[in-house]
């Protein structure tokens, strides 16, 4: 990742460690009442970009599953702000991409 810029290392960095908690422990991101027991998700593809302001918008297309359900994709997109030396996320987008309408 050392040859990627500072945008793309802790967007990416972020996404990885965001989805990881998800998947394994949900406390953590303060997600506690969504309504299944288990989910497995698998990142098809991600884009950073930097701002003018400093922050970074992280988007990461992926698929999951919960519970018994059909695999379903969805995209999601975070604002990353750097405050006090720290990269923290400031809200998230979430869309189901349930139609083909290709």
């Amino acid at each position: 990742m050392g040859d990627k810029p500072v945008w793309e290392q802790t967007g990416s960095s972020f996404i990885q460690h965001y989805y990881q908690l998800f998947d394994n422990d949900r406390t953590q991101p303060h997600i506690l009442t969504l309504p299944f027991q288990k989910i497995q998700d698998s990142i098809t593809a991600q884009d950073h970009q930097p701002r003018p302001d400093s922050c970074i918008i992280s988007m990461a297309v992926d698929q999951l599953k919960a519970d018994e359900d059909p695999v379903m994709g969805f995209h999601q997109m975070f604002p990353l702000k750097n405050i006090s030396d720290a990269w923290v996320c400031t809200n998230d987008t979430f869309r189901l991409a349930l139609h083909n309408f290709g």
